[in-house]
C-alpha cells in the first residue's frame, strides 16, 4: 500500500471517528449560544480544530514509523533500541518505587 493510498483511507477514518463526535457532543453544547449564529457551525469549527492536529500527529507518527521500520533492518540498531528501552523501564521502575521511610 502506498503512502497516498494509506493517507486517503486514514484521513476520513480520523475525521469520522466516534471519539471526536462523542467529545464534541459532550463538551461543546455548553459553549453554543443559538443567538450568536448558526448552531451547526458552532459544532463544525471545533470539530475541525480537534481533528486537524490528530490527523497531523497520525501522519507524523506514520512517517517516523516508516523510517524506523527501514532502519530496523540493521541488527546493531535493534540491539541499541532494546537496551535503551530496557534501561528506560528500569529507570521508571526505580523512580516509581516507594521506598520505606527510615
Amino acid at each position: 500500500m502506498g503512502a497516498r493510498h494509506a493517507f486517503r483511507e486514514g484521513a476520513p477514518v480520523e475525521a469520522l471517528s466516534p471519539k471526536t463526535a462523542a467529545f464534541l457532543l459532550a463538551f461543546a453544547p455548553q459553549f453554543v449560544d443559538p443567538v450568536q449564529g448558526p448552531v451547526a457551525m458552532r459544532f463544525v469549527v471545533p470539530g475541525v480544530v480537534s481533528v486537524a492536529p490528530n490527523t497531523l500527529a497520525g501522519v507524523v507518527v506514520g512517517f517516523v514509523a516508516g523510517r524506523l521500520r527501514d532502519a530496523a533492518a540493521r541488527p546493531s540498531l535493534v540491539r541499541r533500541l532494546r537496551e535503551a528501552s530496557g534501561a528506560a523501564m528500569v529507570a521508571l521502575g526505580l523512580a516509581l518505587t516507594r521506598r520505606p521511610a527510615a
